[in-house]
Order: structure tokens, then C-alpha cells, then sequence
């Protein structure tokens, strides 16, 4: 075990965390606030250590599979308990439990919060809560792996260990050209956003906030309405950005070389789409008479799918009060999620594509044992080894879904609740039905039941296993 390049990583994971606490610092003198000493000293308890462990400096730089887990899972716990500070410091949270979870929904992109009041808060402490999830979408350590020189193919360990999907591939030969790629199309398409909000009149304040809410498709808010006070443009664009960061970004790639061609999209992204178009369509017919026109009826339909199935979390309406059906078809597309590759939560739509043609493969050899059969995605056979993981991923997380509903039944609240909570924090969404719908919150839980979320908020950002193997005592035996 290199511990020592553990260690080295995670001191640079503290000074990136601590760079990015200037933002908040510089927010706050420029409203005028009080709390710039605050976030001073947070930026200082974050570079102290950070540099400390950065300047030890390991002789051997290269990771292998285990390290890279463990340097993932590590990085984001860090990374939370460090950016929790400012909350507490500031008086804003009074339990740090509190501070903890929320920070760790915003890390993970998950955007379930403890806050009963967002308004009250310093706008210095809402622009540091929304960059968490403009951190957290990407990835830190993709951020790092792109300024980071490893040796023997260390890079890919990491990036493995913290990127969505059943496979990672690279979009160019080298890994840090592909994590540079990576950052680059994610900072484009996030300020193409924030440009569309400006010109549909919002503030500078509240385009930051909400585009890199959008862009990590994390889902705080910093109105207490969430987004139902903003103006139908505003509402569309965050709408389709919602969608768009939902989509794998190699699309993004082929639409930089010029190779695009909409018939040649992949077929996670056509699933992709095709169920947000069903999805909504089902819902809008199942919804007709909540609202005074097709077109408020649709707008709200589409947002809440977005939301939902790209795992942002955002509300225009509180989807709690609809029918049956359309609350049911929310809670399926809660687990569905979005594409592998996205920065979106969920199972992803690839790992469902693969469960599907897995059963429809069943059936064939069942009816025609002595047929073979292939399952294929975009016309190639796949590998056995990413059906095996796949197969290995569903297992983990029914069996972390299963243990995490036992859990927080303790608490005593009816089913709906605790399962839409565990599955919304599980799979980075934030809102859930009943006592966690849109207008509410999380704050009533006791503290037991916050870490269990917590936890369950990283192992479903970090796709299972980073934090599982993190936790399992053989993991640090030679």
C-alpha cells in the first residue's frame, strides 16, 4: 500500500478545497458581509494540513486499483467534513452533523438538505453550497487527474474509481488529456448556461447559483420556492441544461471534432431521451386539470422529469400533490437516473439497458438452449467483464438499499418516506415523497439517521464500491 501518495493526494485534495473556500471570501466582501475573517480562517484550516501532507512528498507515484479506491473515497469524506467548517463557523448550522450532511449533498450532488430556511442564509454561505455541487459534478479527482502527472497508468484508477457508469473509456489516448477535455466541456456548457439566464433577466448571483446547481445536477436552491418564482424562460432553460448534463459527454467530444450525426447517438442516449419524452407525456395526460393551460401543464411535466431522471432535484410545483401514476413513474426514473458518463446520479441508463437485453437473452436461451445468443450495445457484442460488473453492482446496491431502509425505519415514519428518502439520497435526487417531498426536508431526522443518508449519499456518488472496499478491513492488509 502507497500511503505515502495517499496521503500526498489527499494534502492536494485540501488545497484545492481550500482555494475554492476563496470564492465564498470574496462573495462576502463584496455584499458587504461580516464573515470574511470566517471563511479566511476556513481557507487556512483547509491549506495548513493540505500543505503539509502535499509537501511530503511520496517516492513511488504510482496507484494501483486499491489505492485509487481508497484515495477517492477518502478525498470526498475529507472534503466534506472540511467544507462542512464554513456553516458551522458561521453560525448558519448549529450541529455539525447538520453541516455534515448538508455538505456532503452538496459534494455528491445530491441536493436533500437540512436547511428550513435557505433565504436566511449569508449569500456568501448559498454561493459556497451551490460550488459544492459545481465541484462535485465532474469530480475533484478528475479535476486533479488533469494536473496531476502519475506513473504506470495510475491515472485511470482514479478516474475509474470516481466517474459514473458500467465502463469508463477515454475520449483520447492520454487520461489527463481526457479529465482536461472533461473540465473543459463541462466550465463551456455551464457558462453558455449562465449567459442564457442573464439574458432572461436574472441576477449574476442567482445565474451562478443555480448554473452550477444545474451543472453538477445537484439541486440546492437558494429561494425557499425553489425554482417556481422564476419566469417560464428561466424555467425552460434550466429545463434543458437539466437534460443536457444528464447526456454522456463524449457526445459533447464528437460535437467538438465535428463528427456528430443525430442518428449516430448511442443507444443509452436514445434510451435516455426516449424516456423523458414517454415520461412526460404520460404525466402531462395524467396531470391535465392541475394546470390553466397545455403549456404550464407541459413546462412543469418536462422540469420535474428532467429533475428527477437527471437526479438535479430542482421543483417548479410540488410533484407530491399529483396522481398516483405520475408520482410512481417519478420514483422509477429516481432509480433509472441518467447516462453513464453524465453528471448525473442514479443507476444510469446503460446499466439498465444491459439488465434488460440480459433478461430478453434469458428468455431466448430458455425457449432455444441451443441457440447462442450475444447481448449487444450500439451493434458491438458487450464484454463479459463489464456484464459481470454490472450484474456484481446491482447485487451491492439492492443489498446497500435493503440495509439503508432497515436503518431509517427506526425512525418510525410511514414507508414512502423512508424508502423515497433512502432512495433519494442513494441516488443523488434530494427530494422524495411525504415527509421529504419538494417542500420539505430532512432536518427532522435524528442524528443517527443523517449519517446513514450521508453515507449513502457518497457510496451512490462514488457508484458503491470506493467507500464499500474503504470500509472492509481487508482492504489495508498487505
Amino acid at each position: 500500500m502507497n500511503y505515502k501518495m495517499i496521503l500526498n493526494t489527499l494534502g492536494i485534495v485540501l488545497n484545492l478545497e481550500g482555494v475554492c473556500l476563496l470564492l465564498p471570501l470574496v462573495c462576502s466582501l463584496i455584499y458587504g458581509e461580516s464573515n470574511a475573517l470566517i471563511y479566511l480562517c476556513c481557507v487556512l484550516a483547509c491549506l495548513v494540513p493540505g500543505i503539509a501532507l502535499a509537501l511530503n512528498k511520496p517516492e513511488k507515484r504510482t496507484i494501483y486499483q486499491r489505492e485509487g479506491f481508497i484515495i477517492v473515497a477518502l478525498s470526498w469524506v475529507v472534503m466534506s467534513i472540511f467544507g462542512a467548517i464554513p456553516f458551522v463557523a458561521t453560525g448558519s448550522v448549529n450541529s455539525f452533523t447538520d453541516a455534515f450532511f448538508e455538505t456532503v449533498s452538496g459534494f455528491t450532488t445530491t441536493g436533500a438538505s437540512i436547511l428550513t430556511d435557505v433565504e436566511a442564509l449569508p449569500k456568501s454561505l448559498l454561493m459556497w453550497r451551490s460550488f459544492t455541487h459545481f465541484l462535485g459534478g465532474m469530480g475533484v479527482i478528475v479535476f486533479i487527474v488533469a494536473i496531476l502527472k502519475l506513473s504506470g497508468g495510475s491515472n485511470i484508477y482514479l478516474i475509474k474509481a470516481e466517474s459514473p457508469g458500467p465502463s469508463v473509456s477515454k475520449l483520447v489516448p492520454k487520461v489527463g488529456s481526457t479529465a482536461k477535455l472533461l473540465y473543459a466541456m463541462y466550465i463551456c456548457l455551464t457558462l453558455l448556461e449562465i449567459i442564457l439566464l442573464l439574458i432572461g433577466g436574472m441576477s449574476l448571483f442567482e445565474a451562478l447559483t443555480l448554473s452550477f446547481g444545474t451543472a453538477g445536477t445537484g439541486g440546492f436552491a437558494i429561494l425557499n420556492s425553489g425554482i417556481a418564482s422564476y419566469t417560464s424562460y428561466q424555467q425552460i432553460v434550466i429545463t434543458v441544461f437539466m437534460i443536457l448534463f444528464g447526456i454522456d459527454f463524449s457526445v459533447y467530444y464528437l460535437i467538438l471534432l465535428g463528427r456528430f450525426k443525430i442518428k449516430e447517438l448511442s443507444e443509452e442516449v436514445r434510451t435516455y431521451l426516449g424516456i423523458i419524452l414517454v415520461s412526460a407525456i404520460i404525466i402531462a395526460l395524467n396531470c391535465r386539470g392541475f394546470y390553466n393551460s397545455v403549456f404550464e401543464n407541459l413546462k412543469h411535466t418536462f422540469f420535474q422529469v428532467g429533475s428527477v431522471i437527471t437526479t438535479t432535484g430542482y421543483s417548479t410545483v410540488d410533484f407530491d400533490k399529483w396522481p398516483e401514476l405520475s408520482k410512481t413513474i417519478l420514483v422509477i426514473l429516481m432509480f433509472i437516473g441518467a447516462c453513464a458518463g453524465s453528471t448525473g446520479g442514479g443507476i444510469k441508463v446503460s446499466r439498465i439497458l444491459i439488465l434488460f437485453k440480459s433478461y430478453i437473452k434469458q428468455i431466448k436461451i430458455t425457449s432455444h438452449p441451443r441457440h447462442t445468443y450475444k447481448i449487444k450495445i450500439n451493434n458491438r457484442p458487450l464484454e463479459h467483464e463489464t456484464l459481470r460488473s454490472v450484474n456484481v453492482y446491482m447485487a451491492a446496491y439492492i443489498s446497500v438499499f435493503a440495509l439503508g431502509l432497515i436503518l431509517i425505519s427506526f425512525n418510525n415514519f410511514d414507508f414512502t418516506t423512508n424508502f423515497t428518502a433512502v432512495s433519494a439520497t442513494l441516488n443523488n435526487i434530494g427530494p422524495g415523497l411525504n415527509l421529504v417531498g419538494p417542500t420539505c426536508n430532512f432536518a427532522f431526522f435524528t442524528d443517527f439517521s443523517k449519517i446513514v443518508f450521508s453515507v449513502l449519499m457518497l457510496i451512490g456518488r462514488l457508484e458503491l464500491f470506493p467507500i464499500l472496499i474503504l470500509a472492509s478491513a481487508t482492504t489495508w492488509k498487505d
